[in-house]
C-alpha cells in the first residue's frame, strides 16, 4: 500500500483525486482547512512533523482565491502563503520521507510555463501596492514553476520526481470567488467548456501508477503484407492495382487532451494537460529557479527562526 499525501485533498481536484487513489487501495492523507492552517508558516511546519515518516507520493493542490487583499498573522499576502510557502515547505519538509519510498513523486497542480500574465513581482511578492486576485494566482502558478526547477537543482541525484501539471479549464468554483457578471459568465462557461473535477483526477492517475508496474511499449507493429492475389473464379474487374504497401508505423501520438502513457521518469516534468512542456526554456531558467528558491527559504526562515 502506498501512502498519498495531498494538501488541498478535501475538495476539487485534490478531493476528487483522493477518491480515486482510495479506490485503488492507497492510503491518502488528505489535507484540508480543519487538519491545517497552510496559510501559516509556523503551523505548516507543525503539520509536517506529524505526517508519516514515508510518502510515496505528495501532490500540491491547495490555493487560495481572494478578491480582497488578505495578510495572514505572520505578514504575509494570504494567497502566496498557501500557494508559494507551504508547497516550499512541504516538498523540502518531506524530502526525508519521500526518499525512504522505492518510487517517490511530488506532483504540484500549477501553472506549467508559458501562461502569459503570469509575472512575478519581486520588488512585491506581497502585492502590497496593486492587488488583484488574479494578479495574485498567477504570480504564484509562475513561483511554483521555478521552486519546481529549484527542488530538482537542489539536490540533482534525488529519485524524487518533480512533476509540474496545469490541468487547464476545470470546473472548480473559481467562479465563486469573482464579482459579478463575471461571476455568472465563468460558471456559464465551466458548465459548457470545462472538465469536470473527477475527470481531471482521473487524468492525473496515469502519472501515479508505478513505472515498474508497466510493461515496455514500443511503437505499434504491422504484420508483414503478403501479395494480393485474387481467385481465379474472380476475374478482375478494375484495372491492374500496383503494389500493395503499407505505411511505415511511427511511435503513437497523444493529444493535448490525454494523459501521458507513462509515469514520469525524468526528475523534473512540466505537462499542460497531458502536453509536455519544455523545462529548459526560459520559464525555467536556472538562474530566476535559485532565486525564487532562496527568496521563499528568506521569507520561512524568518518566521520560523523568530
Amino acid at each position: 500500500m502506498r501512502t498519498v499525501v495531498i494538501a488541498g485533498g478535501t475538495r476539487g481536484i485534490g478531493g476528487a483525486l483522493a477518491a480515486r487513489l482510495r479506490q485503488r487501495g492507497d492510503r491518502v492523507i488528505a489535507l484540508g482547512s480543519a487538519d491545517a492552517d497552510l496559510t501559516s508558516v509556523a503551523a505548516t511546519d507543525a503539520l509536517i512533523r506529524r505526517l508519516p515518516d514515508r510518502i510515496d507520493t505528495l501532490v500540491l493542490s491547495a490555493g487560495a482565491f481572494s478578491p480582497q487583499r488578505v495578510e495572514t498573522a505572520e505578514g504575509f499576502e494570504r494567497s502566496f502563503a498557501i500557494m508559494v510557502l507551504a508547497r516550499y515547505l512541504l516538498a523540502e519538509g518531506l524530502r526525508p520521507a519521500l526518499n525512504r519510498a522505492d518510487h517517490p513523486m511530488i506532483l504540484s497542480l500549477t501553472g506549467t510555463g508559458g501562461i502569459k500574465g503570469g509575472v512575478i513581482h519581486w520588488d512585491d511578492l506581497q502585492l502590497t501596492r496593486e492587488y488583484r486576485m488574479m494578479r495574485a494566482v498567477l504570480q504564484g502558478t509562475r513561483m511554483n514553476d521555478l521552486l519546481g526547477a529549484g527542488f530538482t537543482r537542489r539536490d540533482p541525484t534525488s529519485r524524487i520526481r518533480y512533476v509540474l501539471y496545469n490541468p487547464l479549464f476545470v470546473d472548480s468554483g473559481l467562479h465563486r470567488h469573482l464579482r459579478q457578471p463575471t461571476r455568472t459568465l465563468l460558471a456559464v462557461a465551466a458548465r459548457l467548456f470545462a472538465s469536470s473535477t473527477t475527470t481531471a483526477a482521473d487524468r492525473l492517475m496515469p502519472l501515479l501508477t508505478d513505472p515498474l508496474t508497466i510493461p515496455p511499449s514500443g511503437p505499434p507493429t504491422v504484420p508483414p503484407a503478403g501479395p494480393l492475389t485474387v481467385p481465379p473464379s474472380s476475374p478482375p474487374t478494375a484495372p491492374p492495382a500496383g503494389p500493395l504497401t503499407v505505411p511505415q508505423a511511427g511511435p503513437p501520438t497523444i493529444s493535448p487532451a490525454d494523459p501521458p502513457a507513462r509515469p514520469p521518469t525524468a526528475p523534473l516534468t512540466a505537462l499542460r494537460r497531458g502536453t509536455p512542456i519544455p523545462v529548459d526554456g526560459p520559464d525555467f531558467d536556472p538562474v530566476d529557479a535559485d532565486r525564487a528558491y532562496e527568496v521563499v527559504a528568506r521569507l520561512v526562515a524568518g518566521v520560523l527562526s523568530s
